[in-house]
Protein backbone atom coordinates (compact mmCIF):
# COMPACT_ATOMS: atom_id res chain seq x y z
CA UNK A 1 0.00 0.00 0.00
CA UNK A 2 2.62 2.35 0.50
CA UNK A 3 4.75 1.52 -2.39
CA UNK A 4 1.77 2.36 -4.33
CA UNK A 5 0.96 5.76 -2.09
CA UNK A 6 4.66 6.85 -3.15
CA UNK A 7 4.29 5.60 -6.89
CA UNK A 8 1.11 8.05 -6.91
CA UNK A 9 2.66 10.66 -5.50
CA UNK A 10 5.70 10.55 -8.05
CA UNK A 11 3.41 10.78 -10.63
CA UNK A 12 1.51 13.24 -9.50
CA UNK A 13 3.65 15.47 -7.95
CA UNK A 14 5.28 16.90 -11.11
CA UNK A 15 1.96 17.51 -12.75
CA UNK A 16 0.91 19.49 -9.63
CA UNK A 17 4.19 21.70 -10.19
CA UNK A 18 2.97 22.14 -13.67
CA UNK A 19 -0.54 23.19 -12.82
CA UNK A 20 0.45 25.92 -10.15
CA UNK A 21 3.62 27.18 -12.43
CA UNK A 22 0.72 27.54 -14.99
CA UNK A 23 -2.02 29.74 -12.73
CA UNK A 24 0.27 31.54 -10.78
CA UNK A 25 3.22 32.48 -13.63
CA UNK A 26 0.87 34.79 -15.89
CA UNK A 27 -0.18 37.10 -12.97
CA UNK A 28 3.04 37.01 -11.28
CA UNK A 29 4.04 38.18 -14.68
CA UNK A 30 1.01 40.80 -15.58
CA UNK A 31 2.07 42.60 -12.21
CA UNK A 32 5.72 43.59 -13.41
CA UNK A 33 5.58 46.10 -15.50
CA UNK A 34 7.94 45.19 -19.16
CA UNK A 35 11.47 46.72 -18.90
CA UNK A 36 12.72 48.98 -21.63
CA UNK A 37 16.10 48.57 -22.82
CA UNK A 38 16.19 52.20 -24.59
CA UNK A 39 14.52 53.69 -21.83
CA UNK A 40 16.85 51.92 -19.31
CA UNK A 41 20.03 53.36 -21.04
CA UNK A 42 18.66 56.48 -20.49
CA UNK A 43 18.88 55.87 -16.70
CA UNK A 44 22.10 54.40 -15.53
CA UNK A 45 23.48 57.75 -15.05
CA UNK A 46 23.02 56.52 -11.27
CA UNK A 47 24.46 53.11 -11.79
CA UNK A 48 27.75 53.88 -13.84
CA UNK A 49 29.48 55.69 -11.47
CA UNK A 50 30.53 52.52 -9.64
CA UNK A 51 28.86 49.18 -11.79
CA UNK A 52 30.45 50.93 -14.98
CA UNK A 53 34.11 50.66 -13.72
CA UNK A 54 35.62 47.53 -14.23
CA UNK A 55 37.15 45.80 -11.14
CA UNK A 56 35.99 48.87 -9.65
CA UNK A 57 36.39 49.29 -5.33
CA UNK A 58 34.21 51.31 -3.12
CA UNK A 59 35.05 52.72 0.19
CA UNK A 60 31.69 53.52 1.43
CA UNK A 61 31.01 52.30 4.05
CA UNK A 62 34.13 49.90 4.08
CA UNK A 63 36.40 48.88 1.11
CA UNK A 64 34.52 46.43 -1.53
CA UNK A 65 34.37 45.25 -4.89
CA UNK A 66 31.30 46.85 -6.94
CA UNK A 67 29.49 43.68 -8.85
CA UNK A 68 29.24 43.54 -12.26
CA UNK A 69 25.78 44.06 -13.05
CA UNK A 70 25.95 44.14 -16.84
CA UNK A 71 24.85 40.86 -18.67
CA UNK A 72 22.98 39.75 -15.30
CA UNK A 73 19.49 37.96 -15.44
CA UNK A 74 17.02 41.15 -15.59
CA UNK A 75 15.24 39.08 -12.90
CA UNK A 76 17.70 39.15 -10.64
CA UNK A 77 18.84 42.94 -11.31
CA UNK A 78 15.27 43.71 -10.59
CA UNK A 79 14.73 41.74 -7.52
CA UNK A 80 18.03 43.06 -6.07
CA UNK A 81 16.99 46.25 -6.32
CA UNK A 82 13.36 45.93 -5.01
CA UNK A 83 14.92 44.16 -1.93
CA UNK A 84 16.98 47.72 -1.67
CA UNK A 85 13.84 49.53 -1.82
CA UNK A 86 11.73 47.71 0.35
CA UNK A 87 14.86 47.06 3.05
CA UNK A 88 15.52 43.65 2.73
CA UNK A 89 18.94 44.21 1.55
CA UNK A 90 20.77 47.05 2.71
CA UNK A 91 24.02 49.25 1.59
CA UNK A 92 23.90 52.78 2.07
CA UNK A 93 24.63 53.74 -1.32
CA UNK A 94 21.73 50.91 -3.04
CA UNK A 95 19.33 51.95 -0.12
CA UNK A 96 19.24 55.97 -1.40
CA UNK A 97 19.17 54.68 -4.91
CA UNK A 98 16.07 51.87 -4.99
CA UNK A 99 13.97 53.94 -3.21
CA UNK A 100 14.04 56.95 -5.33
CA UNK A 101 13.04 54.32 -8.37
CA UNK A 102 9.37 53.65 -9.55
CA UNK A 103 8.63 50.07 -10.97
CA UNK A 104 8.83 50.94 -13.95
CA UNK A 105 12.21 52.25 -13.64
CA UNK A 106 13.46 49.26 -12.10
CA UNK A 107 12.41 47.24 -14.70
CA UNK A 108 14.23 49.33 -17.34
CA UNK A 109 16.98 49.42 -15.47
CA UNK A 110 16.82 45.61 -15.52
CA UNK A 111 16.17 45.00 -19.10
CA UNK A 112 19.13 47.68 -19.65
CA UNK A 113 21.53 45.58 -17.64
CA UNK A 114 20.29 42.00 -18.74
CA UNK A 115 20.88 43.11 -22.47
CA UNK A 116 24.89 44.48 -21.84
CA UNK A 117 28.07 41.63 -21.91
Amino acid sequence: MRQRRQGILRTVAPVLAVLACTVSGPTLAADAPQGSIEDGKNKISMCIGCHGIPGYRASFPEVYTVPKIAGQNAAYVAAALNEYKSGARSHPTMDGIAKSLSDQDIADLAAYYASRK
